[in-house]
């Protein structure tokens, strides 16, 4: 490179990039794009501080994946140039597909397709824009090549990018309690049967991982406001799907419009090259952008709703640990809409229920752990450790939402 490239990272300090590839592909409006969506979607409405984006965290994950190839190098375990470059490159791209507000509106623009199937159409673009530079990082983030810890570090339970985002979204949000030993995980990996592993000495590391993240999950991505919030904009996206469906004149972006009049299948992404370049244009300014339009929409749901979430007036949440009884959930419903005098048809954007689970560790996907003797084992039986078994559980809440006032125009 002309000059030597760094970014100063707020977690990390300066970050290296690595190679002219690298660099070009960072600087590719594709990635660029990552800026403009934030990594935790609408948690900023609880913690305002968690205003970071997948920029962020796309080039944090990177730094993390070099970090852990050293080591791994100085442990014996043989990795090329060109396989430490592609394991970086497909850290660096992993989240390249995620749509406006990250996982916030996954299912609602899109009801069929997965981020990581729209990551991997965009990674096979860009190589071929590059050459077929990025073949072997294609192969890795897909999981088919030979070597498949690369994978592994990639996509897994013990990844790199969990590492990266439990820092990260610990620092932004304050919730010091999630805060994770990531330098001694790492230091702790080693290769085993072309497998990742973590030396038996980083066991309790891995319980700490594990503990963090399942408190990250309900004391921050699953925070019942943020509950609140996301059940809001999914309700303002179908709605404004279904006016735009049927005909009634809603304001946007031309690549906002665009998804929400068409209703489009995986099949439709990799076919048609209009489709993707639609969506490689979204970003979360698209959405902000519109909702400040249809707050003065004719539609009486889409105007109260953008104007409710703008100024912050969010839906009352109920949260339980058993499902409702039908007879709650009727009752509930019936007092929301003869408070807020809607008619049968509104009253499905307005209330809204459903079930978030969290489950930090699960059984069949093991994190391996090398025994002093040479044996490769499930870390919940690696050791007495009553907490990692307990984390296999799937944890399931129920929730209930409901506008709890009109806004005043």
């Amino acid at each position: 490179m002309k000059s030597h490239k760094i970014i100063n990272d707020p977690v990390y300090g300066f970050i290296n990039i690595p190679g002219e590839l690298i660099f070009s592909i960072i600087d590719h409006p594709s990635f660029q794009r990552l800026r403009r969506i934030k990594q935790l979607g609408l948690t900023d409405y609880v913690y305002p501080g968690a205003l970071h984006t997948r920029f962020h965290h796309a080039i944090g994950a990177m730094h993390l994946m070099s970090i852990t190839l050293d080591h791994l190098r100085n442990k014996g375990i043989e990795i090329d140039d060109q396989e430490y470059e592609s394991a970086l490159i497909a850290i660096l791209l992993h989240d390249i597909g995620h749509g406006p507000f990250s996982h916030a509106l996954e299912f609602s623009l899109l009801p069929s397709i997965r981020h990581e199937s729209l990551s991997q159409l965009f990674l096979r673009g860009l190589n071929k824009q590059f050459g077929g530079q990025l073949d072997l990082a294609v192969k890795i983030f897909n999981g088919t090549y030979e070597r498949k810890f690369f994978h592994q570090l990639v996509s897994s339970q013990l990844d790199i990018d969990r590492l990266d985002y439990l820092q990260r979204d610990c620092f932004f949000t304050g919730v010091s309690e999630g805060t994770i030993g990531a330098d001694r995980i790492i230091k702790m990996m080693h290769i085993k049967d072309d497998q990742l592993v973590i030396e038996e000495k980083g066991i309790y590391s891995i319980e700490n991982f594990l503990s963090a993240r399942r408190l990250m999950y309900w004391q921050v991505y699953l925070h019942k406001t943020t509950v609140s919030a996301e059940k809001m904009l999914i309700n303002l996206i179908l709605r404004a799907k279904h006016l735009r469906k049927s005909g009634h004149p809603i304001p946007g972006s031309e690549s906002l419009l665009f998804l929400l009049e068409n209703t489009l299948t995986l099949a439709d992404f990799e076919q048609r090259k209009e489709v993707l370049d639609h969506y490689a244009e979204l970003d979360d300014f698209d959405v902000w952008g519109a909702l400040k339009l249809w707050q003065k929409n004719t539609d009486r749901v889409l105007s109260n709703i953008a104007r409710m979430f703008l100024t912050r007036q969010l839906f009352k949440v109920t949260l339980t640990n058993t499902p409702f009884l039908a007879e709650e959930l009727a009752y509930m419903q019936q007092k929301t809409q003869q408070k807020l005098r809607l008619s049968n048809e509104e009253m499905p954007y307005f209330f809204t229920h459903g079930s978030i689970s969290n489950h930090a560790y699960v059984a069949n996907e093991s994190i391996y752990v090398l025994t002093k003797k040479g044996e490769v084992v499930d870390v919940a039986q690696a050791a007495d450790l009553p907490n990692i078994k307990a984390m296999s559980k799937i944890v399931k809440k129920h929730y209930a939402c409901r506008a709890k006032d009109l806004p005043l125009r």
